[in-house]
């Protein structure tokens, strides 16, 4: 099983200390970017990581983001891994995070987010991903929004991976009483204000190792001040929404959480998997691990991203021999 590259990677740098030409040919994959433009006439940026051969990709990954997160960093990191595995891998910028636009870190309405990722994705699938077996692989609030893609676009997914999916926010990191109760004022009246304390500092709360802890800090798109009011509203609204759709979720499901996770609460994860229509679902909370699965030391993150790894490899391998040569495996893309 490859390992993860976050091995390579040092307190100010991913890539460690190779330049990204060097640390994509040790990886063997190619890296590309570019600019698409949503209905909005927002620029958001998009990237993706394809297999070179001798290696045929065998599957399709749409990575999905978290809140504090981008598609480059630590997710980046993650997206290598999945291509070195054999998976045409993308990911696209939420507005106002990474180098897309937008006002930083502000979703204050969660739709035109998901639309961004459906049209990014069905058009790099198109091209890149053309009769290979489709995955979503989320983290935090990227869960809550790879859910809302697979409710949108049912049976288009072989699979979804959700990595410490925000289906609810833990009361230890809620803001405090009497504001969370006031939040819908606040909001209408400065919606944008940073008001909104939470319970811990985001990083501290979610990487075990500091110089993972460092590392998230470091990037110089990482939004670090408070969570603006409407956008918090808005995620205390997706969650409760998510939590009464919960019987509508049929792709196939792993669930992965940190037991000790105060950001996302691992209990909604386990109601998912408890609720959820998937016939093929499976739950693995890992005691004692944090909100940032990618944080923990080294032999933890080679058990929880080695067993996701065998998880897509498994359905995409079951899907390629149940498509009668209907699907078949793509040659290595380039850009």
């Amino acid at each position: 099983m490859p390992r993860h590259p976050i091995a390579e990677a040092n307190q100010n740098d991913p890539f460690g200390d190779l330049s990204p030409a060097d640390f994509y040919a040790k990886h063997n994959v190619s890296h590309s970017s570019d600019y698409i433009t949503d209905s909005r006439g927002l620029k958001l940026f998009t990237q993706w990581w394809l297999p070179l051969l001798p290696t045929k990709a065998i599957g399709f990954v749409a990575v999905v983001h978290g809140f504090t997160g981008e598609s480059s960093w630590f997710v980046q990191l993650t997206s290598v891994l999945f291509a070195k595995s054999g998976f045409a891998t993308c990911a696209i910028d939420h507005q106002g995070h990474g180098f897309s636009d937008g006002l930083t870190a502000h979703i204050p309405d969660i739709n035109p987010v998901i639309d961004d990722c459906i049209q990014f994705f069905d058009a790099f699938r198109g091209k890149h991903g053309h009769n290979l077996p489709a995955f979503l692989y989320s983290e935090s609030l990227g869960g809550a929004i790879a859910l809302f893609i697979s409710l949108r676009q049912k049976g288009a997914w072989d699979g979804l991976i959700l990595n410490g999916a925000m289906c609810g926010i833990s009361d230890k990191f809620k803001p405090p009483w009497p504001l969370e109760h006031f939040l819908f004022i606040v909001a209408t009246l400065v919606p944008t204000w940073r008001v909104v304390p939470t319970r811990g500092n985001i990083p501290e709360v979610s990487f075990k190792e500091e110089w993972k802890r460092n590392l998230a800090v470091a990037s110089p798109r990482r939004p670090l001040g408070r969570p603006r009011a409407s956008t918090t509203l808005e995620l205390l609204r997706v969650c409760r929404e998510l939590q009464g759709r919960f019987e509508e979720v049929d792709v196939p499901l792993l669930i992965v959480h940190g037991g000790d996770d105060v950001v996302c609460d691992p209990g909604c994860a386990e109601e998912l998997h408890r609720r959820a229509a998937s016939k093929d679902k499976t739950l693995s909370v890992y005691p004692g691990m944090w909100h940032q699965l990618i944080g923990e030391p080294e032999e933890d993150v080679e058990l929880v991203f080695g067993g996701m790894v065998e998880w897509l490899q498994e359905r995409a391998e079951r899907a390629l021999k149940g498509g009668d040569g209907e699907r078949a495996t793509a040659d290595n893309g380039g850009a």
